[in-house]
């Protein structure tokens, strides 16, 4: 054989090892360079194909929220939730428009790299950019401790929804500004961050105990506005997160154990 056959055969010898993953193989799983990002399962719609009445405020698609940027995954500011969950939304929604309001999503399905990018934030004791808006009266190094961060969210399942309630005509939320003045979000409503919602007593994404549904010190207009969104949501199948008054999740889930990655995009639910 001559010296050119030798290294032409060696050099096929190399690529085939590459090929069955004797050289370099990539890890178990990972996607193959330049691949399409997965897709969500036919049970997942998105909401305004269900119902094209309920607002969307998306937060994470946005820098106002408390990492301060937008987040891993949100490619563009839609709610996607699985059909059932998108339906009892639905039900829900026509009978609170009966009474001149109408519901607002801050965040329905949450990719696993999201979550992600949370975990990053939190172990990241130096970036507290949006401490005194978001967690003012809670140290960063409890987040985890204290339950407001997590590896995992039930959001990845498709059939958790973050949500409000605004009385109609309802008023347009300005945009946040980076960088501008942060006010708590367990102060007055009056000096808030403005938002279309009735006074629930804090702001969305509010870490603090003043943001658990029965929270003793709520009362008043505040208390009734978080016993109709949670009434209104009960009788659809939701169930609330004791620790989040704008928390939900619908039941039975259709996927109660998987932890979804798909991005946030229309096309990913596309033709659904």
């Amino acid at each position: 054989m001559t010296r050119l056959g030798v290294v032409t055969r060696s050099l096929g010898a190399a690529l085939l090892l590459v090929c069955v993953g004797g050289l370099g193989s990539p890890a178990v799983g990972a996607p193959a360079v330049g691949a399409p990002e997965p897709k969500a399962p036919r049970e997942f719609v998105a909401l305004d194909s269900v119902d094209r009445t309920i607002l969307q405020e998306m937060r994470y698609t946005t820098a106002h929220n408390f990492v301060g940027e937008p987040i891993d995954g949100y490619r563009q500011p839609v709610c996607v939730l699985t059909r059932p969950a998108a339906e009892a939304l639905h039900r829900a929604q026509t009978r609170l428009l009966a009474r001149g309001y109408t519901l607002k999503v801050y965040d329905c399905y949450r990719p696993q790299r999201a979550v992600d990018h949370f975990v990053r934030w939190a172990e990241d004791l130096a970036d507290e950019r949006m401490k005194a808006e978001f967690y003012p009266a809670v140290a960063k190094d409890r987040l985890f401790a204290d339950g407001y961060i997590a590896e995992k969210s039930g959001h990845s399942r498709g059939s958790t929804v973050d949500l409000t309630v605004v009385r109609l005509p309802a008023a347009r939320t300005r945009a946040y500004v980076p960088g501008e003045a942060l006010a708590s979000c367990t102060g007055p409503r009056e000096e808030r961050f403005p938002d279309s919602s009735v006074d629930m007593g804090t702001g969305y994404d509010c870490f603090d105990t003043l943001s658990h549904t029965e929270d003793p010190r709520i009362t008043g207009v505040q208390r009734a506005n978080r016993q109709l969104l949670k009434g209104l949501l009960e009788a659809e199948g939701f169930v609330n997160l004791p620790e989040e008054w704008w928390h939900f999740t619908f039941k039975p889930e259709p996927f109660p154990s998987t932890y979804f990655d798909f991005p946030v995009a229309r096309r990913s639910v596309a033709g659904h």
